[in-house]
């Protein structure tokens, strides 16, 4: 009896040889359009957001949070030329004229007005359902922007008639919620990016910033990254931000490591920004002053090699990289992604 055989005699439908995860093949993730971010969510710049999981971004205001989750969906737009979008704003954050200034086919992207935790919940479940009814399904990826800003039923009614007494029901409902969808989105194979806001914690030892809305994201997230971020600058204007990303929570690479990436407002994510620290700290690259000397002995300033980033990042160089940010960034043995489906239903009963 071999392990196919093993398998089937469990009588379950569902059952399967595990897949390949982040170890070698990289097709269970969805490039982000950075090869830096997709080193720090996945173990290689070749992967990058889980493919069927939910990825959270959380930070202060005003640190990229909707600019990023568009980013990120721009370029799975451009991989998935007949996919959809399913954008579910709590903010009224974007409008037609901010895709059109990101040159995001708005025509692939529907918006959902949110204001409750329940109102987004039924929506989303009720496509997902009709979606999973589907002979033939479009590829979509989902995005909340954001769980921070959704309100309760009980809360609208309770400000309606003056009262201030403070909603305890909401913790309850964000886990419920995501305990839900967790399942549906493995079961679709839908990506999902939430975005949520971050306070400062009283009372730590150390300056920390807590994720608002209670453990249901924590829990549900097969990543968290936590944003920061410094304003980019192109003499006195500001072209946009350089953001430091820390993974908060990660079930395929070690946690509390960070990177920066580069979001301009004009033409989005930088997709070479920060591949040269890697590539200097394995000796690919070499530092000399202000320039980077490159393999071939020819030097270049480190802006040139992000702004020409096509000619000076050879597949040859990418390879190599990729395989310093394996050592760097993964753990000693990193899960598959059935092993991360297998911790994440455990958690998401708690």
């Amino acid at each position: 009896m071999d392990l196919k055989d093993i398998v089937g005699s469990a009588n379950n439908p569902n059952a399967s040889i595990a897949k390949d995860g982040v170890q070698g093949d990289v097709a269970g993730f969805i490039d982000t359009g950075s090869y830096a971010l997709n080193a720090l969510l996945s173990g290689s710049i070749y992967g990058g957001v889980a493919s069927n999981k939910i990825t959270g971004f959380a930070g202060e205001q005003s640190t990229g949070k909707t600019f990023f989750a568009l980013a990120v969906a721009k370029q799975w737009l451009a991989d998935n030329p007949d996919g959809y979008v399913l954008y579910f704003d709590s903010e009224d954050a974007v409008t037609s004229k901010m895709l059109d200034e990101r040159d995001i086919d708005r025509n692939r992207v529907a918006s959902f007005p949110v204001a409750t935790i329940e109102e987004f919940r039924h929506q989303v479940i009720s496509v997902l359902d009709n979606y999973l009814k589907q002979k033939k399904r479009n590829p979509i990826f989902i995005v909340l922007d954001s769980l921070g800003n959704l309100s309760t039923n009980k809360e609208m009614t309770d400000t309606a008639e003056g009262k201030h007494t403070r909603d305890m029901t909401r913790a309850g409902l964000i886990r419920a919620t995501f305990r839900v969808l967790t399942i549906k989105l493995g079961e679709a194979s839908v990506p999902m990016i939430v975005t949520n806001h971050t306070y400062d914690k009283i009372g730590s030892f150390f300056p920390m910033q807590e994720i608002s809305g209670g453990k249901g994201l924590k829990y549900a997230a097969s990543t968290i990254l936590m944003l920061s971020c410094k304003k980019d600058r192109d003499g006195k204007d500001v072209i946009g931000n350089i953001i430091h990303c820390k993974t908060y929570k990660s079930r395929f690479t070690k946690e509390n490591q960070m990177i920066d990436v580069s979001l301009n407002f004009d033409t989005g994510l930088n997709r070479y920004y920060g591949l040269v620290e890697f590539a200097v700290a394995e000796g690919i690259f070499k530092k000399l002053g202000t320039r980077i000397e490159l393999p071939g002995g020819e030097k270049v300033f480190e802006k040139r090699l992000y702004a020409q980033g096509e000619k000076f990042f050879t597949k040859e160089i990418l390879d190599a990289i990729d395989e310093a940010v394996g050592k760097r960034f993964r753990y000693g043995s990193a899960l598959t992604l059935d092993e991360a489906d297998e911790e994440l239903e455990e958690e998401s009963g708690k």
